[in-house]
Parts: C-alpha cells; structure tokens; sequence
C-alpha cells in the first residue's frame, strides 16, 4: 500500500480509501465486514461512509444503515484507532432526514452525535459536508448550474455557522478534522478565508468526482489542491462501474448498480457511450484490466489524496485494491490524453 498526506493533517491515509455506501443495501453485513477486514489486510487505513448510506438505493427504511455496520466491525474486530474515519453530515433536501433541512450548528451537532452512536465510536476523524446548501454543480447540474441565483453572502454566513460549530466539536475531542464534498473552488476557498480570520478548522480534503470520464477536477480546483494542501479523495472513479467494462456487451448484472439506477445519474447516456469504449479500447491495447487502469490514472494524478472505491464483489475489492501497483506507461498515458481530448466531458 501506498500512504499520502492528508491535507495539513499530519495523518497518513492510504491512497486506496474504501468506500462503503453499498453495505446495508446490495450489501449484507457480513459481506461489509469481509471487505474491511481484506481491506485492512491489505493496508488499507481510511474507510469513508455517510450518515445518508446506503444510496442503492437510498431512503428512510435503510438510513443509516452503512454507519451501523461500520460501527459493528469496530465493536468486533477493535480496530478503531488503525483507521482514519470519515464520514458526512447530508446537506439539504432530503425529507427523510431531519425533514430535509439545511446544514446549521444545530444539524451539525445532531447529525455528529447520530454518527457516532452509530458508528460507535468517541470520534470522527475526517467530518465533511456532504453538498452544500446553496446546492451545486455536481451530478450532471453543471449543465444548468447558475452561480446567479445564490446568495453568496447568506452562503459565507453558512459557512462561518458551520465551522464554528465543527470548532466546538473537535474541542470536545468528537471531531479532528473537516472536509467538503461536492463542493466548487469559489466554496472551498471562502471556508479557507474564514477557516483563517477565525481560527476555526481548516479544511483538510474535497471530495468530488473524478474519473476518467469526469475531470473538471483538472483546472481551477487542481490549482487549489496544489497551492493550499486540499487534496481530491475521488469518488466514482469508475464511473459507477462503467469503467471496468463490466457493462461493456450490453448485458446488465442482476444486483449491479445499473439494474439499480438505469443512468447511474447521468453517467450512463448515447453521449458518453464512445468516449467509454474508447478507454476500454486503450486497456485493451496494452493488455491492462480496465478498471486498475483507470484506478491507476487516478492515483497518477498529483492532487489526489485517495481514491475511493467501492465494491459489491470481493473479486472486484481484490482488483481495485491491487491498482496500487499499477504504473501506467507512457504510452498509456498518451493514449488517455488523446482520447480526452476528443471526448473532454462526455458525462
């Protein structure tokens, strides 16, 4: 395994962080603790999870299902301290939690409290916000995503409201450490501002999408994750699986996350189905699996803190696991270029 820095932390996390927000769903416990257990043997140290898991799908009979698993194989196994926890508050507009409301001090402090009893645990050592209140431009909506129509000020106050309430739990010790998720540049970088005019938590990580099919990541925010130590933790670099050819002959896996949600929101589309058969093409040329090629891709990336991958197979946790190992010629890294080039946001 592979360890990197997580932001200013001082924490080493592994590159490879498993994802979780199968388990409770296409997942059974038993199967969930399987997975971290090879994980973990493997040396893997940085599991990932959300107070909103499982998603496939997701809704009031199975919240909080994946925290309560995790919490079980820490109960089991008590391994706590080996492992860098994250986990996230959900943002708005979810009538099932919290009735849909906002992030605010007092969903923070709420929302933190569910997660450690479910997680059983004292602590948390990576908190993040799940999508921010004012919404944003991820999973597809940066296609009508208008920056206009928001309050920037009513957003700033949000974030101040939000930090100061992450201060106050990481004095009492439930806390170390804060992160976004589905965040934009102009967000992360006015939590930094305020972050440092206060002296509350500085934010330590984003994690947004990022694949091969998917790399707005590449331009503003990579400056970021360069100049201010906010590196990318990727979810869905896979693409929903798309990218391990697993739906390549047309056929779709009873249990898999297609026959689950018929888009993979927004991912599978006529649009997106060239630049996909492209990169299998390339995997293809040079005698590579197609998914450790595009984990590799990924993790070759010099923003990228962690790849998060998920998986509902152990066969297919061993395969992504293994991508750790996989240097990607320069030749392979040719042939992406060239194919983004031709499809440069095929989702």
């Amino acid at each position: 395994m592979k360890y990197r820095k997580l932001g200013r932390t001082g924490l080493e996390v592994s590159a490879i962080c498993l994802g979780t927000m199968t388990w409770g769903s296409q997942n059974t416990e038993a199967e969930a603790h399987e997975q971290m257990d090879y994980a973990v043997g493997q040396g893997v140290n940085f599991f990932d999870t959300a107070e909103l898991y499982p998603t496939t799908p997701q809704g009031p009979e199975t919240y909080g299902r994946t925290e309560e698993i995790v919490g079980s194989w820490f109960a089991k196994r008590g391994k706590r301290d080996d492992i860098v926890l994250a986990t996230k508050i959900v943002g708005a507009g979810r009538p099932h939690i919290d009735d849909g409301a906002p992030v605010s001090a007092a969903k923070v402090r709420l929302a933190c409290e569910r997660s450690l009893k479910r997680l059983q645990t004292d602590y948390i050592d990576l908190y993040q916000v799940h999508w921010p209140n004012r919404g944003s431009y991820h999973f597809r909506q940066n296609w009508t995503w208008d920056p206009q129509a928001h309050d920037g000020e009513k957003a700033k106050a949000d974030f101040l409201e939000t930090l100061e309430e992450i201060g106050a739990l990481v004095k009492e010790g439930k806390v170390r450490h804060f992160g976004l998720s589905n965040e934009s540049v102009w967000g992360t970088m006015q939590h930094l501002r305020i972050a440092e005019e206060h002296g509350l938590p500085r934010v330590q990580s984003i994690q947004n999408e990022y694949s091969l099919l998917h790399r707005i990541f590449d331009l503003d925010f990579a400056e970021v994750a360069a100049h201010e130590d906010v590196g990318l933790l990727a979810y869905t670099p896979l693409a929903s699986g798309q990218l391990s050819g697993k739906y390549r002959t047309g056929e779709i896996p009873s249990g898999s996350r297609l026959s689950i949600q018929k888009d993979l929101l927004g991912r599978r589309h006529e649009r997106s189905a060239p630049a996909l058969e492209a990169y299998l093409q390339i995997a293809d040329k040079h005698g590579l699996d197609p998914a450790q090629m595009a984990l590799a891709f990924v993790l070759s990336r010099p923003f990228t803190t962690a790849v998060i991958i998920g998986a509902t197979q152990m066969e297919q946790l061993k395969t992504d696991i293994a991508a750790i190992g996989i240097d990607l010629s320069d030749e392979v890294f040719a042939d992406i270029e060239d194919t983004f080039k031709h499809y440069p946001l095929p989702l």
